[in-house]
């Protein structure tokens, strides 16, 4: 089996997709996989093999995601007079979706999956595709088969009118933070009063609520990850007088998020959208209790007082509450509880290795 992977973006460049990626084609080796992606810094090798898939790459700079439908289809009418491929892959519906859509109206025998991983509000997306609805719509309604990553995304693509299977197939959380923890030496190193976000600092995650809440919590926040709105939150940290509360770490390694993760005694994120919520997943696996919205995907993986705490988007005084309750030591035994459920979730439903076997099944049926 041969199969062509339209992606905006992969490694070094990494996010939850790539991440998808990579776990997913590391784990199928039997595959013959090749991707054509952007290169985005213009510093990357052309063609290189990572893993197990062989790697092309086009344009020489960020902007190119704009031309990639274009840039991306040239060079995959290119490789498919070299062999020939057996599916076309796209990760998620935008530029990549869109090479991948005409690519297929060229090719109409490949089979086209569409993955669906967008974390972005239908709003959002609505102004960013209105002068193209049409075309944007046949990015979903062409494909042979939708794979989404929740089922909040699965409704997404029902709405934009595609009418065959849909299959919810989760991303995963690494083989490392599912690996054997003693929870009660795990909880021995936590510091009891820090709270922890891992987050890239845009209006979705709902971060500045979060740095609101603060003002009524006896606790410290650290923020991991960047964005557009860093400058912006570091201004409104001092306005509020959080310097000595909120901290503000930026980008670190996976390592360095695991570290973090076992120091801390909660985790939140107040999301105004949500694909699926992978950080949420990895707070789960290292026993730290979730503090989340019910938006998007989040609500496929957290229940109420079960896996989780549900707190009211874009409400500092509401996320404040369930924070508080968290750390208050005479709640101990309930949260033990909710993080002890929460776990047994994501090594149940979220490891990659049944994950990829499930994406071989489909590959396989297409």
């Amino acid at each position: 089996m041969k199969i062509l992977i339209f992606s905006l973006a992969y490694h070094p460049f990494i996010g939850g997709a790539e991440v998808a990626i990579k776990s997913i084609t590391d784990r199928l080796p039997n595959v013959e996989w090749e991707m054509i992606t952007v290169n985005l810094d213009g510093k990357q090798k052309s063609s290189e093999k990572l893993g197990n898939v062989l790697i092309h790459r086009v344009g020489n700079s960020k902007l190119d995601k704009y031309r990639f439908p274009w840039l991306a289809y040239k060079k995959a009418k290119e490789l498919q007079k070299k062999g020939g491929y057996n599916i076309i892959w796209a990760m998620m519906a935008n530029q990549a979706g869109w090479a991948a859509l005409k690519f297929k109206k060229k090719f109409s025998q490949i089979k086209y999956l569409l993955t669906l991983q967008e974390g972005d509000s239908e709003l959002d997306i609505w102004w960013r595709t209105w002068f193209m609805r049409p075309l944007y719509k046949n990015i979903y309604r062409k494909a042979d088969k939708i794979q989404a990553i929740s089922k909040f995304l699965a409704k997404r693509a029902e709405r934009m009118g595609y009418g065959g299977k849909i299959e919810v197939v989760p991303n995963g959380v690494k083989s490392e933070w599912l690996g054997r923890l003693d929870y009660t030496e795990l909880i021995k190193s936590r510091n009891p009063r820090q709270i922890i976000t891992t987050s890239r600092l845009e209006k979705k995650n709902g971060i500045e609520s979060l740095i609101r809440s603060m003002v009524d919590v006896d606790g410290q926040l650290i923020i991991l990850g960047d964005g557009s709105l860093r400058n912006r939150f570091q201004g409104l940290i001092g306005d509020l007088g959080l310097n000595n509360k909120v901290n503000i770490v930026g980008q670190v390694s996976n390592s360095e998020v695991y570290q973090h993760l076992a120091e801390s005694a909660v985790f939140v994120r107040p999301s105004l959208s949500e694909g699926l919520g992978n950080s949420f997943l990895e707070a789960m696996a290292m026993y730290v209790p979730i503090v989340g919205t019910a938006v998007g995907g989040i609500v496929d993986f957290l229940e109420d007082n079960k896996t989780g705490m549900v707190c009211q988007p874009k409400n500092p005084r509401d996320i404040a509450e369930k924070i508080n309750y968290i750390l208050d030591e005479k709640n101990k035994e309930e949260v033990e509880q909710i993080v002890k459920q929460a776990r047994e979730l994501v090594v149940r439903k979220y490891n990659w290795d049944d994950i990829a076997k499930k994406m071989e099944n489909i590959f396989k049926g297409l």
